[in-house]
């Protein structure tokens, strides 16, 4: 297996690389040999930025060659503040109407909660009619507009493995909602990936490529994600089953190996994605 026989491969670019300009960016990745680039809430910034600006989020990586079809929303659902949880929906809702006019056709979102314990201070119940509010809200939105919502299962998150997606997919049958498999993430909670991958099918709309080990809790306490190929992921496992379901998206690869880019890289981003990429191609190499 090579790269070559994978969808393109991308590098998101995020903390590290917010006091560039999209240009460098986009010629450094493809210097690098990457095929795409992923935009994050450091570059793709609906609120401050006008649709010209965002539009040359998608033009410019086309000038270098490099396909921009996915941005990132931080937005959290399940909060205690109505007036906050109205805004994420609001910040959702004008993330998805920038992303369709500037040609960004998938959006990466989270359910929530990011500082409210479940069920400790919250019920389950609770938080799930809170995601679904906003679901009901943002999903036609989205189907309006054809963005494709991909739902980013994440550790600590109310949708955080394969079987803790399924609620979003029993209440919505739209062909507009999706997942951004990250493998990472479900690795923690000792998913099958290759199975959860073969069962989600054609609703995966993006991928992330990380690694992952230790158990849910504290990111650098129970769990951290390391290089590629230091953690539990089969990789080869991983892309076979993307090639089964017939994935022809972005596989994004993100680099969170924090410890590693302060003490060995320097701080150096552009180091820490030519590495992803030497390290993937090996990892294929040596299936």
């Amino acid at each position: 297996m090579s790269i070559r026989d994978l969808p393109k491969i991308g590098f998101l670019a995020r903390e590290g690389f917010e006091d560039w300009k999209i240009e460098d960016i986009c010629r450094a990745l493809a210097r690098i040999g990457y095929q795409a680039v992923e935009w994050s809430h450091l570059h793709f910034r609906p609120r401050e930025m006008a649709p010209a600006e965002l539009r040359r989020l998608v033009s410019v990586p086309a000038d270098f060659g490099l396909t921009a079809n996915a941005a990132g929303v931080p937005a959290d659902y399940i909060v205690r503040d109505e007036r906050a949880r109205r805004q994420a929906i609001e910040r959702t809702s004008e993330a998805i109407a920038a992303a369709g006019d500037a040609g960004i056709c998938v959006l990466s979102v989270y359910t929530g909660p990011v500082s409210v314990r479940i069920p400790e201070e919250m019920s389950e119940g609770t938080a799930w009619q809170m995601v679904f509010d906003a679901f009901d809200q943002i999903l036609p939105a989205a189907e309006a507009q054809r963005v494709s919502l991909a739902v980013e299962a994440a550790c600590g998150m109310l949708a955080h493995d394969y079987y803790t997606t399924l609620p979003l997919f029993q209440r919505y049958a739209s062909d507009w909602l999706g997942i951004n498999m990250d493998p990472s993430h479900c690795i923690l909670y000792r998913n099958d990936i290759p199975w959860s991958i073969r069962q989600w099918g054609s609703r995966i709309k993006h991928v992330h490529v990380k690694d992952a080990v230790g158990r849910p809790g504290r990111h650098g306490d129970t769990f951290i994600f390391p290089l590629l190929g230091e953690g539990l992921v089969d990789w080869p496992a991983f892309f076979a089953a993307l090639r089964e379901v017939d994935y022809a998206g972005i596989c994004s690869t993100e680099f969170e190996s924090f410890a590693y880019l302060k003490n060995v890289l320097k701080g150096d981003i552009l180091a820490a994605a030519r590495l992803s990429w030497e390290q993937l191609q090996t990892l294929l190499r040596t299936a």
